[in-house]
């Protein structure tokens, strides 16, 4: 479904080779490099420039929209269009400093080291690609075009949520582990050494992780290797809590077995016992996989491939008489649209978050035999197990919703659901591909009861495919994509990327957008669709330079904080106790104003007696990219980020009110309202009756019958 076809996409400064122009192509738009004045006509126009620069140029907010009405118009900055920061310079390696990712990136003894290629910036475009969207959903309503401005800084903090939650009720920070994670209170080693390169792989927490984590023990055993892991109960076993010595004493058995092991070993025989670990590719192995090439992913051209699509979309052979709702009180383009949400975890919940944020009606369908991940994860001195509504982490990612708890197993269930499946514009699930087939809720089966919706589904590989049944992870995309192989230093292996969750946190925003552009189409052909998301295929865009590289000389490997096209840039020590400072210097010019400032002291011996705050300062004033590379407490304090609004005070029944990361866009068709996120089955009463149309002693009975457990 090209649900852009015939329009147009004006692109300002570099735009139109980055991946917010890929993703708009990639539904049909044709992109035209421009300048404003040639945007008659448009429909879009995308700019990394930002609305201070383009004042500059004579053309005022004010002065484009009295021009073009009907444009939407999308800025991707560094540190975004207004507040404080609008008018610093930045890079990929400054938002990142700025955003808060560098400085979890990286090995404790060594300087913090930026992730593979233009990660922050990236995710930033996947948020502007949601954002364009919704505003072009909003048009074709009548609303007219509007201005979205996305700051990368801004999208790097939303993303550090684990991060976030930990600062604010227990002003612990996480720190930089190398190939570790940090999950709340818990560091869990998840990239190790094979006999012939590394693998990645995590112990993971309850009924998703039980099966793998005893796969590896019974190898471990199999192999004759000592296993201190033998008779664990892992439908018990909570990474958090795990007594630090213990997780050593695993992880050094873990180690030990990993290195008598091959990555031949890891792909087959360890994905034949099901044991949760994959190879971590490099961008040549990326190009010759069989699931990629099975599932179509790249195109060809002059003997070169390439990624194509950044989701898979199946349009629907039935035209419905299905048009959107009116808006409702709600305010955001999204106001009127109807969300069903059956996800888990952080890709479905950050999905339907960011629908519910831009005014959309979510309700969240879940259940207390298998709550969402969010909710069962004790981060925090203030969640305790076995509490479903007292988890930040939860409160976070599911604000702007309603909580339906239903027993799917139960055939009276199909009551409250079925019209719900009828009063739905979109359908959202995150589950193994198959789950809701197994349910009688996979596409077919929910055309057939509303032709026009629209399902959106994601997973680590996709719905089809030689993989489309494995198991994955946050990690397993970063691994297989190539991101970790090409994060870290040169002399030394792969870290993690980021250290927070990216995959993760890069599709829901390709869902979102992708949603929202079936349902602009759909207004036109009635047509509904299923979308196919996979984080895998999502990931390999972001590493499609390297991708294109590997073809075309040596394979491209670790940088440490170097960038291609960048003349210098690195991250130097600061006065204080693993404190940084990231500077960049894009032309031989700017390394000349660099050495200026200095005095002629080296970058390292000037930045070593300085406060990294004080010196980012002024570099910036002799027009050098520079950021401190900040911490959790750092960001809470930023006056740039405050400005915007990064976080919004919401109430909350167990743990007071306290900032919630909005989502990370700003609308100038008017402020969004996001909600606290619900409490388990908090709307069950209200949802059967006023949009399941149950009579009140009906739903007496189900309630009796268990069906909203």
């Amino acid at each position: 479904m090209a649900s852009l076809d015939a329009m147009t996409v004006i692109a300002l400064g570099a735009m139109a080779d980055r991946p917010l122009a890929r993703f708009l192509a990639s539904f049909g738009a044709e992109i035209r490099a421009g300048t404003i004045e040639n945007a008659a006509g448009a429909d879009f126009l995308i700019d990394d420039l930002g609305l201070p620069a383009l004042q500059e140029r004579g053309w005022s907010r004010a002065r484009i929209h009295e021009t073009y009405p009907d444009l939407i118009h999308v800025s991707v900055t560094p540190f975004g269009s207004f507040g404080p920061g609008a008018s610093l310079k930045g890079n990929e390696l400054i938002a990142s400093a700025a955003g808060g990712t560098l400085k979890l990136c990286g090995e404790p003894d060594r300087a913090p080291v930026k992730e593979a290629l233009d990660a922050c910036t990236f995710h930033a475009e996947m948020v502007a690609a949601s954002g364009a969207m919704a505003a072009h959903l909003a048009r074709t309503r009548g609303e007219g075009g509007q201005h979205i401005d996305i700051s990368i800084q801004e999208v790097a903090f939303n993303r550090g949520v684990s991060g976030i939650v930990g600062w604010q009720f227990d002003k612990r920070k996480l720190r930089r582990v190398g190939p570790a994670l940090n999950y709340g209170k818990a560091t869990v080693r998840c990239i190790w050494p094979l006999a012939d390169g590394w693998c990645f792989h995590s112990l993971m927490t309850g009924r998703f992780g039980a099966p793998a984590n005893q796969a590896l023990s019974d190898w471990i055993d199999e192999a004759g290797l000592p296993n201190p892991m033998r008779g664990v109960d892992w439908l018990t076993y909570n990474r958090s809590t795990l007594d630090p010595a213990v997780r050593e004493e695993w992880e050094a058995a873990i180690e030990a077995f990993f290195r008598t092991r091959t990555k031949e070993d890891m792909a087959v025989e360890g994905r034949r016992r099901g044991v949760n670990a994959c190879v971590v590719n490099a961008p040549s192995d990326v190009l010759m996989d069989n699931h990629l090439a099975a599932r179509g992913f790249f195109e060809e051209k002059d003997g070169v491939k390439k990624p194509s699509r950044f989701v898979a979309i199946r349009e629907s052979g039935t035209e419905a008489d299905r048009r959107l709702p009116p808006a409702t009180s709600r305010k955001g383009p999204l106001s009127g649209v109807r969300v069903l949400d059956f996800a888990w975890a952080l890709v479905g919940s950050i999905t339907t978050k960011t629908l519910g944020d831009l005014g959309a009606d979510v309700i969240k369908v879940e259940s207390r035999s298998r709550p969402c991940l969010s909710r069962i994860d004790v981060q925090v001195s203030a969640s305790q197990p076995g509490n479903f509504d007292d988890k930040p982490w939860f409160a976070h990612l599911n604000t702007s919703k309603r909580s339906l708890s239903l027993d799917l197993k139960l055939a009276e269930a199909r009551e409250v659901l079925n019209p719900l499946i009828e009063w739905a514009d979109i359908v959202v699930e995150n589950f193994s591909p198959g789950t809701m087939a197994k349910l009688g809720l996979d596409y077919e089966s929910l055309a057939k009861k509303n032709p026009g919706i629209v399902m959106i589904s994601g997973s680590v590989y996709g719905q089809t495919g030689p993989l489309a049944q494995e198991w994955g992870v946050d990690g397993t995309g970063g691994a297989l994509s190539g991101r970790t192989y090409m994060t870290g230093w040169p002399d030394r292996g792969p870290v993690v990327p980021g250290a927070v969750p990216y995959g993760d946190v890069i599709v829901p925003f390709a869902m979102a957008a992708s949603a929202c552009a079936l349902l602009a189409a759909r207004e036109k052909t009635g047509r509904g669709g299923h979308v196919d998301a996979s984080m895998y295929e999502i990931c390999v865009q972001q590493m499609g330079d390297a991708i294109i590289a590997a073809q075309q000389g040596a394979e491209p490997s670790r940088q440490g904080n170097a960038a291609e096209g960048v003349f210098h840039q690195a991250v130097v020590a600061a006065k204080g106790d693993d404190c940084w400072l990231a500077y960049s210097a894009p032309t031989k010019d700017h390394m000349t104003k660099l050495e200026g400032v200095t005095g002629g002291l080296s970058i390292e011996a000037w930045s070593a007696e300085r406060d990294a705050k004080v010196s980012a300062a002024a570099l910036q004033a002799a027009g050098i990219p520079a950021a401190p590379v900040m911490d959790m407490e750092a960001l809470f304090a930023d006056e740039t980020l405050k400005a915007r609004g990064a976080l919004v005070e919401l109430p909350h029944p167990h743990l007071g009110a306290f900032g919630h990361v909005r989502t990370p866009m700003t609308l100038s068709g008017g402020a969004l309202a996001p909600y606290r996120a619900p409490g388990i089955g908090e709307h069950n009463k209200e949802i059967a009756l006023d949009v399941a149309g149950l009579a009140p002693e009906r739903y007496e009975q189900l309630s009796a019958l268990g069906v909203f457990k």
